[in-house]
């Protein structure tokens, strides 16, 4: 018979019931969730001096589980980013045993009082336009591997497409039209479903990779034939940021990554004049308020803000005043 107070019965049936099979999240929120049991529940173990299997809920202690956000940020030096997202999983691992143990309702509203921590947002980090066309020449065209990456950083450039999401598409997935540009559709996180547009250039690279294949093939494949995964997408554009950065030094600067190049798009489309509501449908945000940080970082933008607001340019106003207007007059008096 299983003991409703051990920890371990109700860690199982939290990621294993209630995420996999009542909420049906995405394979990398489960591995994110279980990730926080494996670091919390040793640390638990080695402060209370017991085995993880012994461990029972009401060892959870508010002050086991502050200890254990502070050892994040001290011993394994994580942001508060990381910090606030671990909390996350036990706020909602708190709220299931809750929910479904009446004799645990008092130790969930107590975990469930540990308040998240604030912290400064850092800019976006994003490329100017001569440092992703840079970029964009580091691969070696000449070679079959070098073709390859060319067309999947061109790919990630063109459709803002998180590393997990490229990594997803399938060759079937594309769809061409008469003018040889087309679109491509992007399973995003929540199982949601979005289509992106595609350049020829881009449509024309990718012509090459899929000559021949199956149509359910991965669209990207790694260096033995099997699918890229996130890791190798990461590891590509690391590899190429370097050799792109031997000649444009400013790239030596920042943290190049597949989410570099996406908010990359983000405040490229943004200059160029696209509307924040398409850029969050193109890049597949729930909220507007995520897409708004691409507005509220770019100087470019702010600059032009700036000039359009500038007292010391433009003709001087006229000094009559709107009320001897009769334009104006005439208007209000027929509302």
């Amino acid at each position: 018979m299983a003991d409703h107070a051990a920890v371990g019965f109700w860690v199982r049936r939290f990621l294993s019931e209630h995420l996999m099979h009542e909420r049906g999240v995405s394979r990398n929120t489960q591995q994110s969730n279980r990730d926080t049991f494996c670091l919390f529940l040793p640390f638990v173990a080695t402060q209370l001096k017991t085995a993880v299997d012994k461990l029972v809920i009401d060892d959870l202690s508010p002050s086991i589980v502050s200890g254990f956000l502070a050892h994040l940020e001290q011993a394994r030096s994580c942001s508060v980013a990381t910090r606030n997202q671990r909390l996350a999983t036990l706020h909602a691992f708190a709220r299931f045993t809750g929910e479904s143990s009446p004799e645990h309702v008092e130790w969930c509203a107590q975990i469930r009082k540990i308040p998240f921590k604030r912290a400064w947002r850092n800019p976006v980090p994003y490329m100017e336009k001569d440092e992703i066309d840079e970029l964009l020449r580091a691969p070696d065209h000449a070679t079959e591997h070098g073709q390859r990456d060319y067309a999947l950083l061109l790919f990630l450039y063109n459709s803002g497409a998180r590393a997990t999401e490229a990594a997803r598409v399938l060759i079937d997935d594309l769809t061409w039209d008469a003018t040889s540009t087309g679109s491509v559709k992007i399973r995003g996180k929540g199982r949601k479903i979005r289509f992106c547009p595609l350049w020829k250039k881009t449509m024309a690279e990718l012509r090459p990779l899929i000559r021949g294949r199956d149509p359910s093939d991965p669209l990207f494949l790694n260096r033995y034939g099997d699918s890229i995964t996130r890791f190798g997408v990461h590891a590509l554009v690391t590899r190429h940021a370097e050799t792109a950065a031997r000649k444009v030094p400013s790239l030596k600067t920042k943290r190049i990554s597949p989410h570099t190049i996406r908010h990359t798009t983000a405040t490229h489309l943004l200059r160029a004049g696209v509307d924040l509501n398409t850029i969050r449908a193109w890049l597949g945000h729930v909220s507007s308020d995520t897409t708004n940080i691409y507005a509220e970082t770019d100087l470019a933008i702010k600059a032009k803000a700036l000039a359009a607001c500038d007292p010391g340019g433009g003709r001087r106003r006229s000094k009559k005043k709107w009320r001897a207007d009769p334009s104006i007059m005439e208007f209000l008096r027929k509302l």
